[in-house]
């Protein structure tokens, strides 16, 4: 069997996922997962943190490509074309699996607020892939990739704003006609994107010799 832990963010996942986070207990966690809820909270101290750390294991990609955008690491180096590329894939992924797990909040204005609240104090929220990828964007413009006169938060803002519609229209009509454009697939969308942002901030080709 599963150590328990395991088997309180499988239960966690399946569940937050199927009929939201709103409607999700711990109790039906804990009854999913083949615990009790005592247990449950020897491990979690809230739904809400339990919330994070489906986010963070069960979409392993996102997460730690996140705190190397926010902190630096080897990919500052890379070609950023090839990065913003990848951030996007990941981050469009990241909003279509957690659309089905937060919606439900807005429904509840209440319990919304307390989420928010409890992420707040988890050092967590929706506002931690913006931070991250204006840091990038700002080392990239200290080292020359992007335009001096770039806004990085803005481009940030941009960019994952894009990132989040076009999520945001695959969960609502899913393969259907009705998406239009938005059914261009996730990769060319990306590259799509990142070319038309980098037409914006990337630093301009020096002027060809006569």
């Amino acid at each position: 069997m599963k150590p328990t832990r395991v088997r309180i963010l499988d239960a966690a996942d399946q569940l937050m996922r199927t009929i939201g986070l709103a409607h999700t207990t711990t109790k039906e966690i804990a009854r999913a997962a083949g615990c009790s809820e005592a247990a449950l909270y020897k491990h979690f101290e809230s739904k809400s943190e339990l919330f994070v750390f489906v986010l963070k294991e069960r979409l392993p990609r996102f997460a730690p490509l996140l705190v190397e955008l926010e902190t630096g690491g080897p990919r500052d180096a890379d070609d950023i074309e090839e990065t913003l590329v990848e951030i996007g894939r990941q981050a469009v992924a990241f909003y279509m699996s957690t659309f089905p797990i937060g919606a439900s909040l807005f429904s509840d204005p209440v319990l919304l607020r307390r989420h928010g609240d409890e992420l707040a104090r988890l050092d967590m929220g929706p506002h931690k892939p913006l931070d991250a990828l204006t840091a990038y964007l700002l080392r990239q413009r200290a080292a020359g990739r992007v335009r001096a006169g770039a806004d990085p938060a803005a481009a940030a803002a941009l960019f994952l704003g894009a990132c989040f519609q076009r999520a945001f229209l695959h969960s609502f009509a899913g393969e259907r006609p009705q998406l239009g454009s938005a059914a261009q697939p996730i990769d060319e969308f990306a590259a799509t994107l990142v070319r038309t942002l980098l037409e914006g901030i990337g630093e301009p080709e020096p002027p060809a010799r006569p």
